[in-house]
C-alpha cells in the first residue's frame, strides 16, 4: 500500500471516528440538522472511497488520493483529454450502483446543508416536505436495512431515531470500503 493511500484512509477513519463522536453527545431530533449534515459527511466520505475502488488503475487512483492530500480538487480527463473536476453527482451516481440507498440519503442531506425549507422542523415534519417519490424510496430503504418505519407517515421524530443506525450502517460499509482501498482491491473485487 503506498503511503498517501494510509494517510487518506487514516485521515477518513479520522473523520468518521469524529462523527460517531458528535451522533452520540446529541439527540438528533434536538439537533436535527447538525446531525443530518454530519450524516451527510460520512456519506460524502463513502461516496469518495467508492469511487477511487471503481478505479483500476492505480497510479490515476493514487493521482486522486494525492489531490486529496494537496488540498485540490479532483479532476480527470475526458474521452477528449480535457481535464474536469469530479463532482458529487458523479461519484454519487457511481456508488448508487453499489448502495442503492446512497443518491436518496445523499440527496436528504444536502437538503439540510444548504438553507431550505426542511429547516422549520419544530414547526412541520421536513420528512413531509419531500416529493412522494423520494419519501417513497426513503422509506424503503429504511424498511429493508432497518426494518422501520411500519408507516407510510412517520413523524420525524421518529425518523430521527433512526438516524443513529443510519450512521452506523454508512460507517460500517466506509470501513470495509476503505480496507479494500488498503489492500489495491476494486470495487468488484479484483
Amino acid at each position: 500500500m503506498e503511503k498517501n493511500t494510509q494517510t487518506f484512509c487514516s485521515m477518513v477513519r479520522c473523520r468518521s471516528e469524529q462523527n460517531r463522536l458528535a451522533i452520540s453527545c446529541c439527540r438528533p431530533l434536538d439537533m436535527l440538522s447538525p446531525v443530518i449534515s454530519i450524516l451527510r459527511q460520512e456519506l460524502d466520505s463513502m461516496i469518495r472511497v467508492i469511487y477511487l475502488l471503481l478505479i483500476n488503475d492505480l497510479s490515476e487512483r493514487e493521482r486522486l488520493i494525492q489531490q486529496t492530500l494537496n488540498g485540490e480538487r479532483w479532476k480527470t480527463k475526458t474521452s477528449k483529454g480535457k481535464w474536469e473536476n469530479v463532482t458529487d453527482r458523479k461519484m454519487v451516481k457511481a456508488s448508487q450502483n453499489f448502495q442503492s440507498w446512497t443518491k436518496s440519503v445523499y440527496e436528504f442531506g444536502c437538503s439540510f446543508i444548504h438553507l431550505s425549507h426542511l429547516h422549520d422542523s419544530l414547526a412541520e415534519n421536513p420528512f413531509k416536505k419531500l416529493p412522494q417519490e423520494e419519501q417513497r424510496q426513503i422509506l424503503s430503504h429504511m424498511r429493508f436495512y432497518h426494518q422501520c418505519p411500519m408507516c407510510d407517515h412517520p413523524s420525524m421524530e421518529e425518523l430521527a431515531s433512526y438516524i443513529p443506525r443510519v450512521f452506523e450502517k454508512i460507517s460500517d460499509n466506509l470501513e470495509c470500503y476503505l480496507k479494500n482501498l488498503e489492500q489495491n482491491k476494486t470495487i468488484n473485487g479484483d
